[in-house]
């Protein structure tokens, strides 16, 4: 078999398109490229909708924990604390298992599946990081740009959004650049842990693992993986700085902050 017609076969195997059956022989670079770069799609997928949903839950967050009401206030810090305060691996697992009694209850049965529940839990995990970034900009925005904006007569929701959401933004963006590219990262915990795969459709680090045990010989389909996720680092460092820039615009070009990629040790 050619190199092109395994690409045809197996390029969006992971969604279920191509050829069903996984190759029981030959496993050559080409299988482990075109497989473990299918799987890549559910990386992205849970990535960016994670991200997405995230960014606004975590907005809220922040404002609540910013908030002088304790009733809205201490939701948000404990939200935060459970979220920061456990690991990943363990949440997508107590997680799964309370999808699974709503699902034994008769409600929503989709949650017990990787593209939905895991998905939960990544959002609710990216929010509570992420919240706590824009909550720790949003104390350091600084006072003269509040008091100017008083004597302009910007007040209460147009402030917020005209002066206060802006600046904590630019301040929070090279942190949350980081917690982005973490969660994109985090995403190949996700059927390593409770969450089932439907016909073998999983992730890079799942075709990565499937590699490993057929060959005997892990140093070539991880190596491929760690390939596949630099590219995608690469991505969003790319697509960041790029809304760092605009957020910066109208700075002098030597007060400009760089984004720089620095990984989380522990999570």
């Amino acid at each position: 078999m050619s190199c092109w017609q395994t690409v045809q076969d197996y390029g969006l195997r992971a969604i279920g398109i191509g050829e069903r059956l996984l190759p029981r022989e030959g496993f050559d670079l080409c299988q482990q490229f075109t497989l473990i770069g299918s799987g890549l799609i559910w990386n992205v997928y849970f990535g960016l909708l994670a991200l997405l949903a995230g960014f606004f839950i975590a907005n809220a967050v922040a404002l609540c924990k910013a908030s002088s009401n304790p009733w809205i206030r201490k939701p948000a810090e404990w939200f935060v604390l459970v979220f920061r305060g456990s690991p990943l691996f363990i949440q997508f697992f107590l997680a799964y298992f309370i999808f699974l009694r709503i699902k034994q209850a008769g409600y929503m049965p989709w949650l017990t599946s990787a593209q939905a529940g895991a998905l939960v839990v990544l959002v609710l995990n990216t929010a509570a990081y992420s919240g706590e970034i824009f909550f720790g900009a949003l104390r350091t925005v600084p006072r003269g740009e509040v008091e100017a904006a008083d004597a302009y007569g910007f007040t209460g929701w147009k402030r917020f959004v005209s002066i206060v959401w802006p600046t904590t933004m630019r301040l929070a963006w090279p942190a949350y650049t980081n917690e982005a590219i973490f969660l994109f990262h985090a995403t190949t915990l996700v059927f390593f842990s409770g969450f089932p795969t439907w016909r073998q459709q999983g992730d890079a680090l799942y075709y990565a693992n499937y590699f490993a045990d057929k060959t005997f010989n892990p140093f070539i389909p991880y190596p491929i993986v760690a390939f596949y996720f630099i590219l995608l680092t690469l991505a969003l460092i790319g697509t960041f700085g790029l809304v760092n820039r605009r957020l910066n615009r109208h700075l002098p070009q030597e007060r400009r902050t760089r984004l720089k990629f620095r990984p989380n040790i522990i999570r």
